[in-house]
């Protein structure tokens, strides 16, 4: 117990002291309760008849060698008259606030380790969800590009074929004599056509490879560790396209989206955490569909911020769950389709960058999420 209790009658004398009264005495005062201290020792006299007059006085009493104890007097009239002094010692004070802010400092650091995890686990939990998706939009390309180069593997044998006619014509005595026979290897072979379709396959099969690039290239991102990402300037429709990108295939098939992309200066963030919100905003949004609507994306610059605003035609957020979208764990999704941390973390990120997530539904018109973000986060004070 830090703090000295000690109860004095109206005559001065000591009626109760707790152990710690008696050891902050015996350090602080010549002589010790036991001995008889009374109340006019351990206290000035002008403290005697302050408390008197109005009830209370507080004070410092100071002993050397940093010795110093904060004293609260208490007068109380009633049978008679008692005296209630309460004692503490600064440097235990300081001690323990000092222990206190220790403690803090431990519980933070460990607190954003969790959240920094917690954030990962989100995330990668996402990127689990959609890897169904995401193997079938890689599949497509992969599919037609495996195509093509079948079709170009006959390509090549018809056109070694057509080499071949015409390396016998230059050997033979009279070239002119094997034109016949060219001309009829490049009808059997259909050159013509291969000529004119030789080129639209490569086309199409290096938009392809593009495509599972880019696939690849953004899982990338959203799955990496923020630990080692810094603040930069970035292009947020990058950001966003990025995004659409990835979770395309769990929109598709019951999403008509609209894009109202305004002029946007470079946004300083973290993008990949802001990838982080976009995703879990559109495919909330892609969800609360059902088995068809519309996902408008819109952006915008006012001042020194900008916005992004995701809107769905869905069925609306009821007025009771709008005060608690933002809360851990909470989801109106049935079991095992949410975890009800999405928005929780994404609200932490916009907070993170210096702004705010503002939220418009009204049942049976849908549900708008602007994200608001300065386009410069605010510089430390010195």
């Amino acid at each position: 117990m830090l703090e000295g209790v000690l109860l004095y009658g109206a005559d001065s004398r000591l009626l109760y002291a707790n152990p710690s009264a008696h050891a902050l005495c015996r350090e602080c005062y010549p002589r010790d309760l036991a001995s008889g201290l009374s109340l006019e020792q351990l206290l000035p006299l002008d403290a005697l008849v302050q408390a008197r007059a109005s009830g209370r006085w507080n004070g410092h009493l100071s002993f050397g060698q940093d010795a110093i104890l904060m004293v609260h007097l208490y007068f109380d009239q009633n049978e008679g008259g008692h005296f209630l002094v309460v004692m503490q010692d600064l440097r235990q004070i300081r001690f323990y606030e000092q222990d206190l802010l220790r403690r803090h400092a431990e519980l933070n650091v460990r607190l954003t380790a969790a959240q920094e995890k917690l954030l990962q686990a989100e995330k990668l939990a996402s990127i689990g969800q959609l890897a169904a998706g995401v193997a079938h939009e890689i599949n497509n390309p992969i599919g037609y590009v495996h195509s093509n180069l079948g079709s170009l593997q006959e390509y090549l044998h018809s056109l070694f074929a057509l080499i071949e006619a015409y390396e016998r014509a230059l050997r033979s005595p009279d070239p002119r004599a094997m034109i016949p026979e060219i001309d009829q290897t490049r009808s059997r072979l259909d050159i013509d056509f291969i000529s004119r379709d030789l080129p639209q396959l490569m086309t199409e099969s290096r938009e392809g490879i593009e495509r599972v690039t880019r696939i690849v290239r953004d899982l990338k991102d959203f799955s990496r560790s923020e630990r080692d990402e810094s603040w930069k300037l970035v292009d947020i429709h990058a950001g966003l396209e990025s995004t659409l990108n990835i979770i395309w295939n769990e929109l598709k098939y019951n999403t008509t989206l609209e894009k109202r992309y305004g002029t946007l200066p470079p946004v300083e963030c973290l993008p990949s955490e802001l990838n982080q919100v976009f995703m879990n905003v559109l495919i909330n949004a892609g969800q609360a569909l059902g088995e068809r609507g519309t996902i408008r994306v819109e952006t915008g610059h006012e001042d020194d911020h900008v916005w992004v605003e995701i809107a769905d035609s869905g069925p609306g957020i009821p007025p009771e769950a709008q005060q608690r979208i933002f809360d851990p764990f909470f989801t109106t999704k049935p079991v095992g389709k949410g975890t009800g941390l999405g928005l929780s973390i994404s609200y932490g990120i916009v907070a993170k960058h210096h702004g705010r997530i503002d939220v418009d539904s009204r049942i049976g018109e849908g549900s708008r999420f602007r994200i608001v973000l300065p386009v410069r986060q605010p510089q430390p004070a010195a």
